[in-house]
């Protein structure tokens, strides 16, 4: 087969990077060789640590999103293509990009088109927030933040409700396709497996990739980003005893779920990985604190390394402070906790590589 890309965008917290995990597994189950793209404004990213650790072939564009990497995006497309011998790249944009016809997609058929098939964009939707934007409001998002998002399903081929285990309100893919006529609309649950191999045959197979190019203002986009503080971190944790490294994580993870609530902060994603020698922990957050998830067995040992990641509505400084305070909380005099990685920011003003006008 033609080697092919797959993007998948979507806000923060929608699920994307488990809707790719479970689309790999149904990739190999077919015979076909399925390859990651991650991306970030910073490395130490969880996504990675996690899809590496499934035996997944895995690339990684951090220190900036694709569009304005775009050579960086390509180097580690064809290293997946090339040096790994995969079929089926899967392909991440950070979770507060939009323009992605215009500034990826567009190139990409221009530049390696004889090379590499590129799906139509597939824009992953949260039926919590989607509901507050279909409504007209900004679902708890700044002002900005909700026009990144009006704008991502705007521009897409295909929008994907996610969740669809959680699916309240039995109108909103009726609503959503009224809202947004131009795209077809695919309701997925990487949970259930339920819609996944409609939505992944399309994908593989349909052409028109960005068909929609959208006009973006970018001063309000780049207002939408920086409203974020951003954080990734790693630290290395050593206790003197037997730790319990999922009540570790738990702990936590619910401690900085209460900080944001408390303020209270909008969040949009905070993600954890554990790793001590054996499987790996994960935990999440994608709003309130009712929203956290701890996925893995019983984990113990003496010495773990943990990654987290944060992108909440307030300052970088706001969101450090709170990380801090809550580590030092649940490490307690029990558990040392040592800094081998720790960045905090605001994203810059978004500079494309390339930005095409035309669909080609």
């Amino acid at each position: 087969m033609k080697k092919r890309i797959v993007f998948v965008g979507g806000f923060l917290g929608a699920g994307k990077t488990t809707l790719l995990f479970e689309a790999a597994k149904r990739l190999a189950a077919r015979g076909v060789r399925a390859g990651l793209v991650t991306n970030d404004q910073a490395p130490e990213l969880v996504d990675t640590a996690f899809l590496r650790t499934t035996g997944l072939k895995v690339a990684e564009v951090s220190g900036s999103c694709f569009c304005c990497n775009f050579p960086g995006m390509v180097n580690a497309m064809d290293a997946l293509f090339d040096g790994a011998g995969v079929d089926v790249v899967l392909a991440e944009p950070v979770g507060s990009c939009a323009d992605l016809s215009a500034t990826l997609l567009q190139p990409l058929k221009d530049k390696k088109g004889g090379d590499v098939s590129v799906a139509p964009i597939s824009v992953l939707a949260d039926p919590v927030r989607l509901q507050g934007i279909l409504d007209g409001h900004s679902a708890g998002l700044h002002g900005s933040s909700a026009y990144i998002f009006r704008k991502q399903l705007e521009e897409a081929d295909f929008i994907v409700l996610a969740k669809a285990d959680t699916l309240r309100d039995g109108a909103l893919a009726g609503r959503l396709a009224a809202a947004y006529p131009m795209a077809e609309i695919f309701t997925v649950s990487a949970r259930t497996g339920a819609g996944m191999d409609a939505w992944l045959d399309a994908a593989l197979s349909r052409d028109g990739a960005g068909a929609h190019l959208i006009e973006v203002d970018y001063d309000t986009y780049a207002e939408g980003e920086a409203v974020l503080g951003w954080l990734n971190a790693t630290y290395e944790l050593a206790s003197g005893g037997d730790a319990d490294w999922k009540v570790f994580a738990s702990t936590l993870m619910d401690a900085l779920g209460r900080a944001f609530d408390a303020i209270p902060a909008t969040v949009g994603h905070v993600k954890l990985a554990l790793h001590s020698g054996g499987p790996l922990l994960a935990a999440n957050l994608t709003g309130t604190r009712e929203t956290l998830e701890v996925r893995g067995g019983s984990l113990r040992g003496k010495a773990a390394v943990l990654t987290l990641n944060a992108r909440a509505q307030m300052t970088p400084e706001q969101l450090e402070g709170i990380v801090r305070e809550q580590m030092a909380n649940t490490c307690g005099a029990e558990i040392a906790a040592k800094t081998a990685a720790f960045r905090c920011l605001s994203p810059g003003y978004p500079k494309p590589t390339h930005r095409y006008g035309k669909v080609v």
